[in-house]
């Protein structure tokens, strides 16, 4: 991507998060956006990989909300089983670290599946092997030490949606 494509898409995306979170367009808040929005696209221009003509892609939007959803869902439901696992007297829990493989090949889109593991209660991201697709994951309860298992365990669930929202 050329270097210029990736300030665009830094200022444009700092610039659609400040008109949500402040939900104006007053021409005071939109001209603050803008300058904060300059400083933003100075310091993380260089984290863009996507051009901006993908980055301008409608369906890009449908799968990232697409994706927040199912993270949202699938917080409540590890919530619910962190919460259920530390109310039993017996403590219910087989605490592991796993090997999982990703097709995920972007540093953006590593970055994405990583957090998103790490945000689910009862994993952890513990180390990223980006060269190779494997993460190494602190599981609560791990159910399977197969790496094919527990791939399809942990990472199927976001891997496809953050694919085509951020490669």
């Amino acid at each position: 991507m050329k270097k210029k494509d990736s300030y665009i898409v830094a200022f444009m995306v700092a610039l659609l998060v400040w008109i949500l979170l402040t939900g104006t367009l007053e021409l005071p808040s939109f001209i603050a956006g803008a300058l904060v929005s300059l400083l933003v696209m100075f310091s993380t221009a260089q984290f863009f990989s996507a051009p901006v003509k993908k980055f301008l892609e409608p369906q890009r939007y449908f799968y990232f909300i697409k994706f927040a959803l199912v993270f949202l869902w699938e917080c409540v439901l590890a919530n619910f089983d962190v919460a259920f696992r530390v109310m039993q007297p017996e403590m219910p829990i087989n605490p592991g670290i796993v090997k999982v493989k990703t097709r995920l090949k972007t540093e953006v889109a590593l970055t994405a599946l990583a957090n998103s593991i790490t945000l689910t209660p009862g994993t952890f991201t513990v180390d990223i092997e980006p060269k190779e697709g494997l993460l190494y994951i602190h599981w609560i309860n791990v159910q399977d030490e197969n790496i094919v298992k527990a791939t399809e365990i942990i990472v199927k669930k976001f891997e496809g949606l953050i694919s085509k929202v951020f490669e």
